[in-house]
């Protein structure tokens, strides 16, 4: 019996890949904290950083579409979505939650591309910046990780 994926990460696997992040905008600060956390993961894995393309959105609602367009091209290996929803006094928190959710995990099903969810969704600030950096490398190990496993699945 042979045990595919849950193995270490090897720099190897990343060489030549190619990945899209998908950042949203509000709360600036965070997202280009988490960009940076998740660059950098992702060339100490061995993403060349020539490979890595951005874009940014306003908010995590404006994901899902963006995501799905970088798909469509057939350009990118592995996509992450970044970004951050607090928890506010209204319903509106789960609806951004869970929409943004649902729409990345649509993207990810249809397209085949491998999409690494980064959005946190916080009761508070101190709860995203206890989150933000490790997280966002979190990502980085999940996308490299699932473009290896599926090239396995595939090869077989």
């Amino acid at each position: 019996m042979q045990n595919l994926g849950q193995k270490a990460l090897d720099v190897r696997e990343a060489e030549g890949l190619k990945v899209g992040i998908v950042i949203a905008q509000f709360n600036k600060d965070i997202a280009d904290s988490m960009r940076l956390a998740c660059i950098d993961q992702l060339v100490k894995l061995g993403v060349r950083s020539d490979d890595i393309i951005e874009v940014e959105v306003p908010g995590a609602l404006e994901i899902p579409v963006v995501l799905d367009a970088m798909a469509k091209t057939g350009n990118f290996d592995a996509l992450v979505a970044l970004g951050s929803v607090i928890r506010g006094g209204t319903y509106h928190f789960e609806i951004v939650s869970n929409e943004s959710a649902r729409g990345i995990m649509t993207v990810q099903l249809e397209s085949g591309t491998p999409i690494a969810n980064g959005i946190l969704t916080c009761d508070n600030m101190d709860q995203v910046e206890e989150r933000m950096e490790q997280k966002s490398k979190e990502c980085a190990d999940v996308v490299v990780s699932m473009v290896s496993l599926l090239d396995q699945i595939y090869e077989r």
